[in-house]
C-alpha cells in the first residue's frame, strides 16, 4: 500500500490527486489521505475515473479497478495535457507561520516556479525555527496548492537567513521587481505585459527596511506598487502573482 510518507496537507479542493512517485502496483492505501478522499469525498466506485498525476512529471486520467482491504487499485487510462511551468519566482520576507502557510499554498496554486523565503530586518527571527521549516510541513502546503489548481507543478522552495545571503547568489531571472509602498514605482500591472521571466520581492509584515530597499536598488530591482493601501503580506503575494501571471498564462 502506498502512503508517500509525510503529513496530510491542509486541503483546499483536490482537483487532481498528486503523488511524489507512482504508487507501487498502482495501489493507494486506504489510510492514505488521497485514498480517503477518493472514497469519502469523491465517493468513487470501481469503474469510475478521476485525474491523477506525478509531481512535476505527468498527469493522467485514472480508472478505479478495485477497492478492497488492500487499498485502491487504479489503471492509467489516458495521458492528460499539462500547462507549462512558470520560470518566475516569488521572493518573500519571513512572516508568522500561519500566514506563510497560506502564501505557500496560494503561490503554488497561482503557478509560480520558485518560492524564496528570506529573513528580514523587520521579521521575527523565531519564525525561521518554526516547525513549518524544520519538518516536511511546508512541502505539504505546496502539494495542497498544486492539487487545488489541478496542475502537477510544485515550486522549488528555498530558505535564506537574510536578504544579503540571497542576493549574493547568481540571478537567473530577466526582470527584478521590488514591490513596495514606500518607494515610488510604476503600477505592478505595467510589468504584466512583459514576456520576460521575473522575480518579485514582497516584504514581511512590517515591510522592507530602508537598508534592504537600498540593497535591492543596488542589485538593479525596479520598484512597483499595488497602490496606497497597506496590505497583508499574504494578500500582496496573491494579488501580485495574479497580476504578473496574467501575461504568462
Amino acid at each position: 500500500m502506498f502512503t508517500d510518507g509525510g503529513q496530510q496537507p491542509i486541503l483546499a479542493d483536490m482537483n487532481i490527486i498528486l503523488f511524489e512517485q507512482m504508487p507501487p502496483n498502482f495501489t493507494i492505501g486506504l489510510d492514505d489521505y488521497r485514498g480517503n478522499h477518493i472514497r469519502k469525498i469523491l465517493k468513487l466506485q470501481k469503474g469510475d475515473t478521476c485525474n491523477m498525476g506525478i509531481c512535476n512529471q505527468r498527469a493522467f486520467k485514472a480508472r478505479i479497478m478495485e477497492i478492497d482491504s488492500h487499498g485502491i487499485r487504479f489503471a492509467i487510462e489516458q495521458e492528460l495535457p499539462i500547462a507549462k511551468a512558470s520560470p518566475s519566482a516569488l521572493l518573500v520576507g519571513q512572516v508568522r507561520p500561519i500566514s506563510m502557510k497560506r502564501i505557500l499554498r496560494e503561490a503554488t496554486s497561482l503557478g509560480i516556479g520558485s518560492i524564496i523565503v528570506v529573513g528580514t530586518d523587520t521579521s521575527e527571527r523565531s519564525y525561521r525555527n518554526a516547525k513549518l521549516w524544520n519538518t516536511q510541513e511546508a512541502h505539504t502546503y505546496l502539494i495542497s496548492g498544486a492539487m487545488q489548481s489541478a496542475q502537477i507543478w510544485v515550486p522549488e522552495l528555498l530558505l535564506y537567513d537574510s536578504l544579503e545571503e540571497f542576493l549574493s547568489q547568481p540571478s537567473c531571472w530577466e526582470r527584478h521587481i521590488l514591490l513596495d509602498n514606500e518607494l515610488l514605482g510604476k503600477p505592478l500591472s505595467f510589468f504584466a505585459s512583459s514576456p520576460l521571466s521575473y522575480i518579485v520581492a514582497i516584504g514581511s509584515e512590517r515591510g522592507w527596511s530602508k537598508r534592504e530597499r537600498d540593497l535591492f536598488l543596488d542589485f538593479g530591482y525596479e520598484t512597483a506598487s499595488l497602490g496606497p493601501r497597506v496590505l497583508r503580506t499574504e494578500t500582496a503575494c496573491t494579488a501580485a502573482l495574479a497580476i504578473l501571471n496574467s501575461s504568462w498564462e
